[in-house]
């Protein structure tokens, strides 16, 4: 299973998203501080997440995502944050 997601940092007021086999480690790993960017904004905050059976169909979400931006993103799907 694949997984689609997109975090949010109150602290830094900014999104993170990715796509992953494991969302529970991956959250971990952001909250532990894992690189520069995910420490700065700790704790993170999962808002979304989608799963899919296949890593390509995961990457495409997660390009939209990007292409978009996350707020849009969600402001255009009606998912309410914080």
């Amino acid at each position: 299973m694949y997984t689609t997601y997109i975090l949010y940092s109150l602290k830094l007021k900014k999104y993170n998203s990715g796509q992953t086999m494991d969302l529970e480690k991956r959250i971990e790993e952001h909250n532990r501080g894992k690189t520069r960017f995910s420490a700065s904004g700790m704790p993170w905050i999962l808002v979304f997440s989608k799963n899919f059976t296949s890593r390509t169909d995961a990457i495409l979400l997660e390009s939209k995502i990007k292409k978009r931006g996350a707020a849009r993103f969600l402001n255009d799907n009606n998912i309410p944050v914080g």
